[in-house]
């Protein structure tokens, strides 16, 4: 079985690699699988101090994997997504390491979701461009936004919701979803995580729970209703002609009118 996600360890960092690029790293059900696991395993290694989460190719993860829904029972496949990405998250907000993503490429949707999650972003400011394009395709970034609005102001999350528009690294720094914009990717992660194996385990343990228990309170508060707001959407009529539109490459027919918004 050929493995989507590479766990290597380099000193005191455990890194984990996203290597899907035919589905430019798309949360497939076996790559979601595998980052818990190399999770779940950068924790048992003696020695290691923090987590870089990175990947080949030129995106960094295009979010759902549309083509997946093929030949599976809709509502079963959505519950079964939403709550593989809501226990991911958790995951890693509640990982006692530090978990650094180091971004050469492109974020859409979903992806955006694993950003969020994360304690520090490095983005390349030549490459890097981020999207949240939900709408567009019928659905909502329903579950991310439990790791999003922690992180993005108020009013950039209100416009990049709705719009869909295309950001850069600059941007994104400005508005609370990354940490640093860097000409340099691996050389601004590789001092960060220098910074970080200074640390004991203990402390960086306390320290990373100080920042993510607000976030992981309002978390649990809500994952469940928007768990199941996101299944109700991705089973809908507009989602499905969203994401038939979106595989064939063309413009979606929007047959109905507005939807009822519901949380």
């Amino acid at each position: 079985m050929r493995s989507l996600v590479h766990y290597a360890v380099e000193g005191s960092v455990a890194r984990l690699t996203l290597d899907s690029p035919d589905n430019r790293n798309a949360l497939s059900t076996k790559l979601v699988h595998q980052l818990r696991q190399g999770l779940t395993d950068a924790t048992e290694e003696p020695g290691v101090r923090a987590v870089v989460l990175d990947h080949t190719g030129g995106t960094f993860c295009a979010g759902a994997d549309l083509a997946e829904a093929v030949g599976r029972d809709p509502g079963d496949l959505a519950v079964d997504r939403a709550r593989e990405l809501t226990h991911l998250l958790r995951r890693i907000l509640k990982l006692p390491l530090p978990v650094i993503a180091a971004i050469d490429g492109h974020v859409r949707a979903g992806g955006l979701g694993l950003v969020g999650a994360c304690d520090i972003v490095v983005a390349g400011r030549a490459s890097s461009t981020f999207a949240l394009t939900e709408a567009r395709i019928g659905v909502a970034p329903s579950i991310i936004s439990l790791t999003l609005l922690p992180k993005m102001t108020a009013r950039a999350a209100g416009r990049y919701f709705l719009t869909g528009e295309k950001f850069g690294a600059d941007e994104a720094a400005d508005i609370g979803l990354i940490t640093v914009a860097a000409d340099d990717v691996e050389a601004a992660v590789s001092a960060l995580a220098a910074e970080i194996g200074k640390g004991s385990p203990q402390g960086l343990a306390a320290s990373k729970a100080l920042t993510t228990a607000p976030i992981l309170a309002a978390f649990d508060r809500h994952a469940e209703e928007l768990t199941e707001q996101s299944a109700r959407l991705f089973v809908s009529d507009e989602a499905r002609e969203g994401m038939m539109a979106f595989l064939q490459k063309r413009p979606p027919n929007w047959a109905g009118g507005m939807g009822e918004a519901t949380v």
